[in-house]
């Protein structure tokens, strides 16, 4: 099947999974319905020959850059800590007691490939979570929280599992060499989105100043920048995933530097939002569309595993699902109560305790998702000296089980769970963290109002206008730290309602004087002139 077809029916799929996930009565997640389209769609014979290594490279750098722009940079720095313990801790944690739990309970994986296997799982997917919590978003500092996580527990995971492999290959691991390697890959991937993204900036804002500035060119030169960062990092084989998330970081301050037009930005998130939903859909269609063909391969699984019965192998990864979700709580809950609730007041530090439902949503929370599906498929198929990789096929069986089985457990219980936060994990008393508080509660508000129903078409249009006017002030105000005072929203709105006034009389000054210049051609009848004439003028006068 050509690349063109196999694109198109992808995306002509996500539109329908789109439409009925909003026609269904029951709030059935859409990444679940998009997984079930795949599973159809190999069912009635459409088939793609999954290559991870350009997935990785054509999916996961804009996704991770795009989470990394948008991402509140003063809430993603002031929480850096719990950030880093779930990104970092929680990831080696996952490693070393899921491994050791893996390799326990199947005897048929080795320790290595039990490592691999859980550091392959570790990663967590913040779209299928957005999507789990769209009827009941998440409070706004956790949600930043996870978001954060999301974005370098990724690369963590990924470094993690190719060490694995590789002692898996070779039969040999250092610890020493794995952290040293870590560590240069870590920097080095940082290092590479930072220079792209600079060096993008400079020649940029060169370039605009002495011609001028085109939203399409500056939306393109964006699009191509977390791919820049990605294959840069590659080739001095270090961390791509870091180097794209560090560029989406980067990206936020380098649009501090030079001019953007308004156009620019609006044109920009549209575009942005447009691929975010494509590839997003792409990945859960291709995570289906391989469900049927893992299901004809189980008898030869579970010969691997060393059981009779393929039974044997939902349930493996049934435990392993849930051991995982113990781990996590257990680490969730350690993490916040040293990070987030305990506090350093008056040179006293006082520890509380983390509400329940708070530990349990994040919990629920670490869905896993494309970086897991994209890692584990790369599995060479043989060993250095020829012979097959051991237990590959039940590997790949075990990460894709234990990816739907998460998404299901999260469609389940994030909602229900959400429902009993009485609040949110609790915030410096800072005005810039309640600035950001009051920016995202108006953000929702307006999401929400433009989300409803209205029978005019013409009040709904209005109503979008003015909605997505006050939505761009708001975004910019949290995107960019600018301050939140309510006064200074108004004021702006005022600017602008005030310009777009001036605009609109020069518009109307160009339409009357080519009126005159119509009828002084005796192209329209005196009738035509009279009727436009009045229409003009009332517009003008509407504006006083």
């Amino acid at each position: 099947m050509s690349l063109i077809t196999i694109v198109l029916v992808f995306m002509m799929a996500i539109v329908v999974t789109v439409f009925i996930s909003h026609l269904l009565s029951a709030k059935i997640p859409l990444p679940l319905i998009q997984i079930a389209a795949g599973a159809a769609l190999a069912a009635s014979g459409f088939q793609v020959d999954f290559d991870p290594h350009i997935f990785l490279l054509l999916f996961i750098p804009p996704l991770l850059f795009l989470d990394g722009w948008r991402i509140p940079k003063d809430a993603f720095f002031s929480d850096l800590k719990p950030i880093l313990s779930l990104a970092i801790g929680l990831v080696l944690f996952t490693i070393i007691g899921i491994g050791l739990f893996i390799h326990w309970l199947i005897p048929a994986i080795t320790v290595a490939a039990g490592f691999a296997l859980a550091a392959i799982l570790s990663p967590t997917d913040p779209v299928a979570v957005s999507a789990m919590t769209a009827s009941s978003p998440l409070p706004s500092r956790m949600g930043h929280i996870l978001e954060g996580e999301s974005l370098l527990n990724d690369a963590s995971g990924l470094v993690a599992f190719n060490f694995a492999v590789a002692a898996v290959l070779t039969g040999s691991f250092s610890a020493s060499d794995a952290v040293t390697r870590f560590v240069v890959m870590a920097i080095g991937g940082i290092l590479s989105g930072l220079v792209v993204v600079w060096a993008t900036g400079k020649c940029n804002n060169f370039l605009i100043k002495r011609t001028r500035e085109e939203p399409a060119i500056q939306i393109l030169i964006s699009i191509l920048i977390p791919f820049a960062a990605y294959i840069l990092a590659e080739s001095f084989h270090v961390s791509g995933i870091l180097a794209a998330v560090a560029a989406g970081i980067a990206m936020h301050y380098e649009q501090l530097s030079g001019p953007r037009l308004p156009a620019t930005r609006m044109k920009s998130s549209a575009v942005w939002n447009m691929l975010q939903t494509i590839l997003n859909g792409m990945i859960f269609l291709m995570l289906g569309e391989q469900l049927p063909r893992m299901l004809q391969t189980l008898p030869d699984v579970a010969s691997q595993a060393g059981v009779s019965s393929p039974w044997y192998l939902l349930l493996y990864a049934v435990v392993i699902t849930l051991a995982l979700g113990v781990v996590r709580f257990c680490w969730v809950w350690l993490s916040i109560t040293l990070t987030v609730f305990r506090q350093k007041r008056k040179g006293k530090v006082t520890t509380s305790r983390p509400q329940f439902s708070a530990v349990a949503v994040m919990a629920l929370a670490g869905v896993k998702g494309s970086i897991t599906l994209a890692g584990i498929l790369t599995l060479p198929v043989v060993l250095t000296d020829g012979s097959p990789f051991p237990g590959r096929d039940l590997l790949i069986f075990l990460s894709m089980s234990v990816i739907l089985l998460s998404l299901i457990v999260a469609a389940i219980g994030l909602p229900i769970m959400t429902s009993y936060l009485a609040d949110d994990l609790p915030h410096d008393s800072g005005k810039g963290a309640i600035g950001a508080a009051l920016t995202e509660a108006a953000i929702a508000r307006l999401n929400e109002l433009l989300s409803q129903p209205v029978d005019d078409p013409e009040e709904e249009a209005m109503r979008a206008d003015a909605g997505n006017l006050l939505l761009e002030t708001y975004q910019r105000r949290l995107h960019y730290n600018d301050s939140d005072d309510q006064n200074d929203v108004g004021q702006e709105l005022k600017k602008r309602a005030r310009i777009e006034k001036e605009m609109q009389r020069e518009a109307i000054v160009a339409q009357r004087a080519e009126l005159f210049r119509l009828k002084r051609a005796r192209n329209i009848t005196d009738t035509t002139f009279q009727q436009a004439l009045r229409a003009i003028d009332l517009k003008e006068e509407s504006l006083h």
